[in-house]
């Protein structure tokens, strides 16, 4: 379970001001150098992951998400978005298949402090916090803003859809 504070409605796109994935770095990239603007939402849920929406324009959103030890997002897309995201405390293990997602290979890379990734509109990936005891906290920023996420299942035959949720849902 998740818990959104102060939710906004979705923003209206203009397709030819949609940052790409390299701007979206920069934008993920400015907000963890920068702290003092968002570290008073911060909040940690025992029972999810937390995260609240920072920024909202036109062509892109942001988010703080703050990770207590073992709480990931499952592998998931983007609904079509391009991201990026980066790590401000702690690390965060990105999964994610490669290959053919019927036959590829799970490849497990760990982002730390300082790091970050950013990845085109078709991606898909699972985020998590696998410290034992320590909270990590990232910036995610997505253009154009979320329009829906489509969640999977890793079975022995691949990635399997399990559901799509629209942004109305968080």
């Amino acid at each position: 379970m998740s818990t959104m504070i102060q939710p906004m409605p979705p923003a209206t796109v203009r397709p030819a001001r949609l940052l790409g994935a390299r701007q979206l770095a920069d934008v993920v990239r400015r907000l963890a150098a920068s702290p003092a603007d968002w570290l008073g939402r911060v909040r940690l849920n025992p029972e999810g992951r937390w995260y609240e929406r920072i920024q909202l324009d036109d062509n892109h959103e942001a988010w703080v998400i703050s990770w207590l030890p073992g709480q990931e997002t499952g592998f998931h897309d983007h609904g079509g978005s391009a991201g990026a995201f980066a790590v401000v405390w702690g690390t965060l293990i990105e999964r994610r298949v490669v290959g053919a997602t019927t036959t590829g290979q799970v490849l497990a890379k760990p982002v730390g402090a300082g790091g970050s990734r950013a990845f085109g509109p078709r991606y898909i990936h699972n985020v998590g916090n696998a410290a034992a005891s320590s909270v990590a906290v990232s910036v995610h920023a997505y253009s154009p803003p979320l329009p829906a996420m489509t969640r999977y299942d890793l079975t022995s035959a691949g990635l399997v859809v399990r559901d799509t949720e629209a942004a109305a849902a968080w």
